[in-house]
């Protein structure tokens, strides 16, 4: 087994390792881990992760995390509310945006508790920054909300929690590759028994048997090309899931942040307009004082995305190819850059030769998060279908949809969720298990993560799986993107049919156990591949605009129509050459309690 804080002792049945804990948390990153600290001192708990927890996704977000502190202006949690319901395009959940909001605040003040170093005012107080669609008085002007560490923020959360998670001697399984949750038919309902993984540095199969499963695995952006996501980000929980029968929420609503690195997708945080960096466009134009002239620069990200990418289409990009704009941050002085925006003033000197100190950074959006994932209650229990939970099982963090982020998140409030919801899972998972019983296993619980591994491994097919996922991902760029049309996305799903015909003649160079990189991209790919076409399938079947889903053959929102939730169930085989054989889709009534859907003017 690979180091980690503390470990449980395993039972080896034919060669597959068995261990018992009455919480298992697929995901070591901040929403694992804040479930974790929470399980941890009440309930025996593991958790399990592809890689080491500091290497988590969570590291790389970097403006903040929103709370109505109102440590700098005047600011409140309904305020909060109701710009995360119009930033959302109306497709939030309003009982859980509320939820978001009020314990924002409380969870701000646990992660400074456990030790993490806000930047502060000169009073001592956490400091606060302004950020994309966050406003006061219901959308008059923007507002100081997001409490940030320089532009390392989601770093400063990941050590802390990881800190804290030690403290509390969590059992960590790092390295191991969750590939399957086994479900066992109980009194004619299936209930989650287990979760199979693979240990990367032995390529032995371990099976975590539960009472309660937890997952908080990210997001999967990289079924794009041009992403701020990691190399990792392959959607593994939400493809198990997927493949479980169990549904996805609002697949179609993928967001594109404004300023990333042009041609290369490296983030450059809204916190740099948060602190008064400029969009310009060739000519020098600060652009968004036409589309947004209340809040500018700062309007919400899948605004700002079409306004950029408007300005490029109409001739007025920067560049040879006249396919970027710019960040001008050259007003802020050196001091600035340097002390609270240090990362992206680094990034831009080493991945573009650029000195945002003198000269204007080169960005254009890039794929950042999902808004939809495996569909979850307040109290972070997933949804089975429409009216019945899972019981015993849980998601938290980006691969699920609460849904506080509807068509369209806030910038800062992806770390707001992780800490909110990760800290819900794990509360109620703990008192989950004070009454519940392990569901017994069946009798080879590994034996199709064992068939898929070997499949692979045994494989004489000559397609290489870098060559299969740079099509996938280009093709989703160029057709799947910021705008998409009934063509475009017809087109894309017939790609992604013939790429899944290809897939199953792949074959892996490396037949080896031990840290297979080569099998364990196989196996992502067949990943990306079930998550685009969901996301592609459910686009093609909302015709409408909203949020992050634009269609540019239904250019308005419609509310008679579509003001409600995507579900999409996985029937008959998943590998079929037709998405209309095996994707069904059917809605959910979004909930609305204090705010009817209106016109967004920013």
């Amino acid at each position: 087994m690979t180091s980690s804080t503390t470990q449980s002792e395993s039972t080896v049945v034919d060669g597959v390792h068995y261990h018992q804990h009455d919480i298992v948390i697929v995901g070591a990153g901040g929403a694992g881990m804040r479930a974790a600290i929470e399980a941890g001192p009440h309930a025996s708990t593991a958790v399990i992760s592809k890689l080491y927890p500091t290497r988590s996704h969570t590291g790389a977000a970097q403006g903040g995390m929103a709370a109505a502190l109102a440590n700098v202006e005047e600011d409140n949690w309904e305020w909060h509310t109701f710009d995360t319901i119009k930033g959302g395009d109306y497709l939030v959940d309003q009982d859980a945006a509320e939820i978001l909001a009020k314990e924002a605040i409380d969870a701000v003040i646990d992660l400074e508790n456990m030790g993490l170093p806000f930047n502060r005012t000169p009073e001592g107080k956490i400091d606060q920054r302004r950020f994309g669609g966050h406003t006061r008085d219901h959308g008059k002007s923007p507002v100081r909300r997001s409490c940030y560490a320089a532009d390392r923020t989601g770093h400063m959360i990941l050590q802390t929690l990881y800190q804290n998670c030690v403290k509390r001697g969590i059992n960590f399984f790092n390295e191991y590759y969750v590939l399957d949750l086994v479900m066992t038919n109980v009194d004619g309902v299936d209930q989650p028994s287990a979760v199979v993984a693979l240990d990367l540095s032995s390529g032995e199969l371990h099976v975590f048997q539960g009472k309660a499963f937890i997952f908080a695995t990210g997001g999967f952006g990289k079924i794009y090309k041009t992403t701020s996501n990691a190399h990792t980000l392959t959607g593994d929980g939400v493809g198990i899931v997927w493949r479980k029968g169990l549904p996805l929420e609002d697949m179609e609503f993928f967001q594109f942040h404004p300023t990333g690195l042009a041609g290369l997708g490296i983030l450059l945080t809204e916190g740099a307009r948060g602190e008064g960096a400029i969009l310009r466009n060739a000519s020098g134009e600060r652009f968004m004082e036409r589309y947004a002239p209340t809040i500018k620069d700062l309007a919400p990200r899948d605004i700002v995305s079409r306004c950029m990418l408007k300005e490029v289409a109409e001739g007025r990009g920067a560049g040879p190819e006249k396919d970027y704009l710019y960040l001008d941050c050259t007003h802020l002085g050196k001091e600035l850059l340097e002390t609270k925006l240090p990362d992206i003033t680094e990034f831009a000197r080493t991945y573009l030769g650029v000195d945002p100190v003198t000269e204007p950074v080169p960005v254009m959006p890039t794929a950042h998060y999902a808004m939809g994932g495996i569909p979850t209650n307040v109290k972070a229990e997933v949804w089975r279908n429409n009216e019945q939970i899972v019981p015993g099982l849980y998601a938290a963090g980006e691969c699920a949809c609460v849904s506080v982020h509807g068509s369209n998140r806030l910038g800062t409030n992806s770390l707001l969720d992780i800490n909110v919801f990760g800290k819900r899972a794990g509360n109620n998972a703990v008192e989950y298990v004070k009454t519940a019983s392990f569901t017994p296993l069946p009798e080879d619980p590994a034996k199709e993560v064992r068939e898929l591994l070997e499949g692979i491994r045994s494989s004489t097919g000559t397609e290489r799986i870098a060559v299969l996922r740079k099509i996938l991902q280009e093709e989703m760029d160029k057709k799947a993107q910021v705008f998409r049309t009934d063509e475009s996305l017809a087109e894309v799903t017939e790609t992604i049919h013939v790429l899944r015909e290809r897939y199953k003649n792949i074959g892996v160079q490396d037949k080896g156990r031990r840290f297979n990189t080569d099998l364990l991209e196989a196996v992502e790919l067949g990943f990306l591949l079930d998550l685009a076409e969901v996301v592609v399938y459910s686009a093609r079947n909302r015709k409408e605009s909203r949020g992050g889903h634009q269609r540019e053959d239904y250019l308005v929102r419609d509310d008679e129509n579509y003001l409600k939730h995507t579900m999409a169930y996985l029937k008959g085989d998943a590998m079929s050459a037709d998405a209309a054989d095996h994707i069904k889709l059917d809605w959910k009534p979004v909930v609305i309690t204090r705010y009817q859907p209106m016109e967004r003017k920013y």
